[in-house]
């Protein structure tokens, strides 16, 4: 009996027992954050702050001195597009952004989106991505603009002319 316990413990030294063999590798660490060049800038070409339109909305995206390429490129000076849509908290750095409605991913190197927005006031602010989704160091983003989205006809009747009779 002494035996067998003695060969059972030394299989388990020698073997690394059954407790490592159940613990999973190590993941590699993310990637640092992507360097961005201090000149970059990205901006919203259209529809401009304080405008009101109709849904749905042309939203077109400006960026200067980096290029666009899809998501998981890893590219020099390159990212792709997230449209944030009435979101109040400000982007996380290092972190990739998330994906749902106020989150919207461009990674297929889009430079301009249609949105059907509710009537009503909106805000709209991109953030320019890694490979990875995350936000570039310093981040790269526009100013965040804000739009009434309003019918048809309330825009028809904002624009006509007030006309005066004269007696």
């Amino acid at each position: 009996m002494r035996i067998r316990a003695a060969v059972s413990a030394g299989l388990l030294v020698v073997l690394g027992g059954p407790a490592s063999a159940q613990t999973a590798p190590d993941k590699p660490p993310p990637p640092p954050p992507v360097a961005a060049p201090p000149d970059a800038a990205l901006y919203i070409i259209a529809p401009r702050s304080g405008s009101r339109v109709t849904s749905p909305v042309t939203v077109q995206f400006g960026l200067r001195n980096m290029g666009v390429t899809q998501a998981g490129s890893s590219a020099k000076n390159a990212g792709h597009h997230h449209l944030l849509v009435d979101v109040r908290e400000p982007v996380a750095g290092g972190e990739p952004l998330p994906a749902d409605k106020n989150h919207l991913h461009f990674g297929g190197g889009q430079t301009e989106t249609r949105l059907d927005l509710p009537n009503g006031p909106h805000t709209l602010q991109l953030v320019l991505g890694d490979a990875l989704h995350r936000p570039f160091v310093p981040s790269v983003q526009s100013q965040k603009i804000q739009i009434t989205v309003v019918s048809a006809q309330a825009l028809r009747k904002k624009r006509r002319p007030i006309r005066h009779r004269r007696g």
